[in-house]
C-alpha cells in the first residue's frame, strides 16, 4: 500500500508545479468554453444554426452524456498520474457545469434544477471515477477490463439496440464511440478483440439493469 502511494507521490513530483497549474487552467478553460457552448446552441433557433450543425443534430448530441464521457476518459488516461486524472477531470466538469448553469440562469432565464443536481453528482464522482480509469492504459489484465467497461459505457451511449433491430444514436456518437476504441487501442489484436467483446458484453448487462438511455 505504501510503495503504491509513493509511486503516485513520485509521479506527481516529476511535473514542475507551474506546470500542474497551466495544465489545470488549460482544462478549466475547456470546461468553461465547453458549457458556455453548449448552452448557447441550446438557446439559438435551430434555422438559425449552420446547415451542418441542424444535419449533425450537434445541439441534442452535446446535450447528452457520450461527448462527456468520451473527454472525461481522454483526459483521464493522458493525465501524468491518477491523482492528476481526479484533479483534471474535476476541474473539466467543474468548469463545464457552472459555466452551463450560470448561462441558463442569468442570458438563457431560466434554471432546471432537477438536471443540475444530476451533473453536480457526476462532477463530484467525476475525480473517484477519472482516478480508477487512468489505470485503463496499462498493460495488466485489471487494465483490460476497465478499458472493457468504459467501452460498454460508450457502447451503451452511442447506440440503441435490442432484440430485431440496432442503430447508433447519431453519427456523432458513432464516432465519439470509436474515438474511444481508438484512445483505449490495446497493444494486440487479440487484446482489442476481448476490449470489444467484453464491452459489449458488459454492455447488455448493463442494459437489462439499467433499461434507459443517458
Amino acid at each position: 500500500m505504501f510503495d503504491f502511494l509513493n509511486n503516485i507521490r513520485n509521479a506527481e513530483n516529476k511535473i514542475p508545479l507551474t506546470g500542474q497549474i497551466i495544465s489545470t487552467a488549460a482544462i478549466a478553460l475547456f470546461g468553461i468554453a465547453s458549457g458556455t457552448f453548449s448552452k448557447f446552441l441550446d438557446t439559438v433557433p435551430v434555422s438559425s444554426l449552420p446547415a451542418l450543425f441542424r444535419y449533425l443534430d450537434v445541439t441534442n448530441f452535446l446535450g447528452r452524456f457520450a461527448i462527456w464521457v468520451f473527454l472525461a476518459v481522454c483526459i483521464s488516461v493522458y493525465s501524468f498520474s491518477p491523482i492528476r486524472a481526479a484533479i483534471n477531470v474535476f476541474t473539466f466538469f467543474s468548469g463545464m457545469v457552472l459555466s452551463y448553469y450560470l448561462y441558463s440562469s442569468f442570458v438563457a432565464g431560466f434554471f432546471p434544477k432537477s438536471y443540475a443536481m444530476i451533473w453536480a453528482a457526476f462532477t463530484v464522482a467525476s475525480p473517484f471515477l477519472a482516478f480508477i480509469c487512468w489505470y485503463a492504459k496499462g498493460e495488466s489484465r485489471i487494465s483490460l477490463i476497465l478499458s472493457a467497461g468504459i467501452i460498454a459505457v460508450l457502447f451503451d451511449m452511442s447506440f440503441a439496440y435490442g432484440i430485431g433491430y440496432f442503430k447508433g444514436r447519431s453519427l456523432l456518437e458513432v464516432l465519439t464511440f470509436l474515438c474511444g476504441c481508438v484512445v483505449l487501442k490495446r497493444k494486440s489484436l487479440a487484446e482489442n478483440a476481448i476490449m470489444m467483446a467484453a464491452g459489449v458484453v458488459i454492455a447488455v448487462g448493463i442494459d437489462v439493469v439499467m433499461p434507459f438511455s443517458l
